[in-house]
């Protein structure tokens, strides 16, 4: 009965900054006279990020409530919250999940974390109330509040060259916004210039020195920290801490400059390595397609070519031959001719060697012949004498 009331205490501190003054009065006295009228009572106990329309229970089941009941009475959720993270199935008879619930953002610190809601039927009048335990789930990794981590300088702590067994160093303090064993937090080393000079607590985080410091050891010294709770599976966060081993400012100042160049050198060298691979990449890619195009180029050309109903013309080098001597002729024929001055004697006459006349092929044309005349004439008289050719 208390919590009831002051549930009903609460609902009354939010109704008075609510738009509907009226309406929200009329509710508060109707949840005042059934007050007393509370049937049953149930509890839940669900993990957090809980997606949307995930199960938390049957209620009409858990109630001794039939789904006729449910329907006729028109059951509804009554709840004073400004997000309704659940849903209730009359059809089923089931709660389910109508928002996501995340614990830290629900109740923060508070533990245990848990929200209430009541069930009303009517026809007769009917309340259930019904509360809703949230399970803290590792969806948090520890955040290191020291030492800070700046992005342009650098932070050292200093440790004295007459430094004994067990200096305290500095501290790394962590804090994870889970609850239960989730928030256990753990440190340990991963990485240190001289891992036998410093140490880490386990579960303070103090970073100690572990022998005498002297006059070998580096000035600069930078360890690498992580931060690991306990939660299933575990999530962790690294920080680093920078120490300086010296004994005035001036030392440390003119030794911890080179943390920051080196950093740059490092950022720029990352930097150029992705660049050349990016253009090394892209070369490669260029070529290949370059080759696929000139082949397919080539495929479809030949295609064509194959397909076409042109006419295929023999193109022959200039005063070629027929070097085999397989046809009736040859491309270049000489003539000797051969005259008589009367067609009706015997006698012959002879002109110049067979080099006067000659037939060849032009190169310049498609298969036709001409007849190159001789450069002198070879007789000039009135009867038309018989000419003889015979291969030269």
């Amino acid at each position: 009965m208390m919590a009831t009331r002051g549930s009903l205490a609460k609902k009354w501190a939010r109704c008075r900054d609510f738009p509907g003054l009226r309406r929200c009065i009329q509710m508060l006295i109707f949840l005042l006279h059934v007050a007393n009228m509370v049937d049953g009572q149930i509890r839940y106990s669900v993990p957090e990020e809980m997606k949307k329309g995930s199960l938390i229970g049957n209620v009409a089941q858990d109630l001794g409530l039939d789904l006729k009941r449910l329907r006729s009475g028109r059951a509804r959720i009554v709840s004073g919250e400004n997000i309704q993270y659940t849903e209730l199935k009359t059809d089923k008879g089931t709660l389910v999940v109508n928002e996501r619930i995340d614990r830290e953002q629900l109740c923060g610190d508070t533990t245990p974390c848990s929200f209430s809601f009541e069930v009303i039927l009517e026809n007769p009048m009917e309340l259930h109330r019904i509360t809703i335990l949230i399970q803290d789930q590792n969806d948090n990794p520890p955040q290191v509040l020291y030492p800070v981590q700046t992005g342009g300088s650098v932070v050292a702590e200093m440790v004295p060259r007459a430094a004994d067994v067990g200096y305290l160093v500095t501290k790394v303090v962590a804090v994870d916004v889970d609850s239960g064993q989730n928030a256990w937090l753990s440190y340990k080393l991963q990485k240190v210039t001289d891992r036998a000079l410093f140490e880490v607590g386990l579960q303070n985080g103090e970073i100690r020195t572990i022998r005498q410091v002297n006059d070998k050891d580096a000035v600069k010294q930078r360890l690498t920290v992580i931060v690991e709770d306990n939660g299933q599976p575990s999530r962790s966060a690294a920080v680093i801490v920078n120490v300086a081993v010296a004994d005035s400012f001036p030392e440390v100042l003119s030794e911890f400059t080179d943390f920051t160049h080196d950093k740059e050198y490092n950022d720029n060298l990352t930097f150029y390595l992705v660049l050349a691979l990016a253009v090394v990449s892209f070369l490669f890619i260029t070529c290949v397609v370059v080759i696929i195009s000139v082949k397919i180029y080539r495929w479809r050309q030949s295609r064509t070519l194959y397909h076409s109903n042109l006419p295929v013309i023999p193109y022959y080098p200039p005063r070629y031959s027929d070097t085999l001597g397989t046809g009736t002729l040859q491309h270049v024929y000489n003539y000797e001719v051969c005259r008589t001055t009367d067609s009706r004697k015997s006698d012959c006459k002879f002109g110049r060697a067979g080099s006067q006349n000659v037939l060849i092929m032009d190169p310049s044309s498609t298969g036709t012949m001409q007849r190159i005349q001789s450069e002198k004439s070879i007789l000039d008289e009135p009867d038309s004498p018989l000419e003889v050719g015979k291969p030269y």
